[in-house]
């Protein structure tokens, strides 16, 4: 399995990188692409698509989401399996995602991480059967991350919201308000060097489910865009995720 990866000077395109030269998933690195290229790249690196390698089997981007148009334009005129691992989409960039994936095989998650997969399962489900409970997500990420909420937590309220169609975000908390019951507060902390830690809080007046899921390392991203890569081997044009490669 041949692998352009798409922002491969950046710390998850470093991660993507070594695990494929290790051969994880056999998966192997031809190429990449930076528009910030720094030299560090193992293998060839064009600064832009217009001098990208196209003779791999998939592409594995963790660039940034300005690069979307370009992206998608790429992989759509030469037929590539694309693996889209970056957050923080316009809507107008997330209906040019859906486009895409009318052409090609694309696999497409707010986060690659399978025990995130998990917990978006059991939110769902708690929130399914505690109908009438409050609801709060708690989002950490280190003080580089641009995007707020994140992508993640973004998603598990869009999850729960499909069993609980009343429900609606609420991106912080200020004033004097009282909370609306349908509400689901998502809040979000940048600080030093957190990979990543999402909560769930799911409670009534008599009882609290708290859901969390921490990441340890940025490797377990990696870990699963590959992962994806392999899946979308030899897969018809659609837009795939972590839902169904784990077939919840």
């Amino acid at each position: 399995m041949r692998i352009l990866i798409s922002g491969i000077c950046g710390h998850m395109g470093k991660e993507v990188e070594k695990l494929a030269l290790e051969g994880y998933k056999g998966a192997s690195i031809v190429a990449g692409v930076d528009f910030k290229n720094d030299g560090s790249a193992s293998v060839k690196c064009a600064v832009d698509f217009d001098y990208a390698e196209t003779d791999v089997d998939c592409i594995i981007d963790f660039s940034n989401h300005a690069c979307t148009k370009y992206l998608l334009d790429f992989a759509v005129k030469n037929n590539l399996p694309l693996v889209l691992a970056t957050t923080g989409q316009t809507e107008e960039e997330k209906e040019s995602i859906k486009k895409a994936s009318e052409k090609i095989p694309l696999f497409y998650s707010a986060n690659y991480s399978m025990g995130i997969a998990i917990l978006t399962e059991l939110a769902k489900k708690t929130a399914a059967l505690m109908p009438d409970a409050e609801i709060e997500i708690i989002e950490k990420h280190h003080d580089r991350k641009v995007d707020a909420p994140s992508g993640t937590a973004l998603a598990l309220a869009d999850a729960i919201k499909e069993v609980r169609p009343d429900c609606y975000t609420k991106n912080g908390r200020d004033g004097s308000s009282k909370r609306g019951q349908n509400e689901i507060g998502i809040h979000s902390v940048r600080l030093g060097n957190i990979v990543g830690e999402h909560e769930v809080i799911i409670g009534t007046q008599n009882q609290t489910i708290t859901l969390k899921h921490e990441a340890h390392s940025r490797a377990l991203f990696a870990e699963g865009a590959l992962c994806a890569a392999a899946f979308l081997m030899g897969k018809p044009a659609g837009l795939y995720d972590m839902k169904k490669m784990l077939e919840f």
